[in-house]
């Protein structure tokens, strides 16, 4: 039952942030699908796993849901809101090496491959976004590295 409130309420807010994502407009075309696909994608692909959880046949209220896992949901969301809030400052690598690392940490990985795994998210997603994709990514403290 709540499984079903929740995934109708997410669905509607997924709703109302895609009639916001319709409106962001860029003052100039930097980019051939313009800045609102990513979002609306994005909304796109959660509103149907609202549908799915509304509709989906068999019992879904038997989802092992406990505290544990609701704290590390919390602390999973407070992680991201925070690389939100540091992506500028502390820069793109960095930022999502920190947060790779720590939700490898939260979800009980081990240290040297959490590390790992979180510098090499955000120097090859770096190097794939700026390099590949020609999207300008923030550097923050990695600043003096830039020509």
């Amino acid at each position: 039952m709540y499984v079903r409130i929740f995934a109708a309420v997410w669905l509607l807010v997924c709703a109302l942030l895609a009639v916001v994502a319709w409106g962001f407009q860029a003052p100039f075309s930097y980019d051939p699908v313009g800045p609102r696909a990513y979002p609306l994608l994005l909304l796109f692909l959660m509103a149907t796993a609202a549908i799915w959880l509304i509709y989906k046949p068999g019992d879904v209220e038997e989802l092992p849901i406990s505290w544990s896992l609701a704290r590390k949901v919390a602390i999973f969301v407070i992680a991201l809101f925070a690389y939100g809030l540091l992506f500028e400052p502390l820069g793109f690598v960095v930022s999502t090496t920190l947060v790779g690392f720590g939700l490898g940490m939260l979800f009980k990985g081990r240290l040297l491959p959490s590390l790992a795994s979180g510098l090499l998210m955000g120097a090859l997603l770096y190097g794939l976004f700026d390099y590949l994709l020609d999207v300008p990514l923030p550097l923050g403290l990695l600043a003096f590295l830039e020509n």
